[in-house]
């Protein structure tokens, strides 16, 4: 199958949350970046989810489709399957709903069963579905190391080109990489972590 050319300023939006108390109920801030490609950031949108929640899939609709941003954009990528702690995203609904390809990109190979367990020890299993619709995680080498990702509305192999387009600064897509500094500035004071 003959892969499609991804342009070097697709826009892409980018997704993560900001460090959060996990022993607390309460918001957790996420910041979403708009990129064309990996070259520059053109925008900002940031919203808080319910820790450990259930809303991360409606609020990213709600507020990526209330956007000055949502006409330009061609991709969502978010940061894990979850949002603050095990807010769990349905990327197949936010797929339908905005009418863009969604990636979600991790560094480490989900534990899948783990966060089963968890799931079911928080009387949370409802959200299992969630993850299950997300697919299996496949796998793209970047600077020589194995980057995890899950796609829904785009193929494996586009999925794929747009993560190796993106990140250019580190093993992360780049609209990753900076709402990843970004979040946890604003909360923190200063970006910590990996990034």
């Amino acid at each position: 199958m003959k892969t499609k050319v991804i342009k070097k300023e697709i826009r892409v939006l980018g997704i993560d949350d900001g460090p959060f108390d996990k022993h607390k109920k309460g918001n957790c801030l996420v910041v979403c970046t708009v990129f064309r490609g990996a070259s520059f950031m053109d925008g900002l949108i940031s919203f808080h989810v319910t820790v450990d929640g259930y809303d991360a899939t409606q609020a990213i609709i709600k507020h990526v489709k209330a956007s000055k941003h949502y006409k330009q954009l061609n991709c969502i990528m978010i940061n894990g399957i979850a949002l603050a702690g095990f807010n769990i995203v349905d990327i197949q609904e936010i797929n339908k709903q905005l009418k863009l390809p969604v990636i979600i990109v991790t560094r480490r190979k989900p534990n899948i069963d783990n966060i089963k367990r968890i799931l079911k020890r928080l009387k949370q299993e409802e959200k299992i579905k969630l993850i299950e619709k997300a697919g299996t995680p496949k796998t793209v080498i970047i600077k020589n190391k194995p980057i995890y990702f899950q796609h829904a509305g785009i193929s494996e192999e586009i999925a794929a080109d747009i993560i190796k387009l993106t990140a250019v600064h580190g093993l992360m897509p780049e609209p990753l990489r900076i709402a990843h500094i970004i979040a946890s500035g604003v909360v923190l004071g200063e970006n910590r972590g990996r990034v």
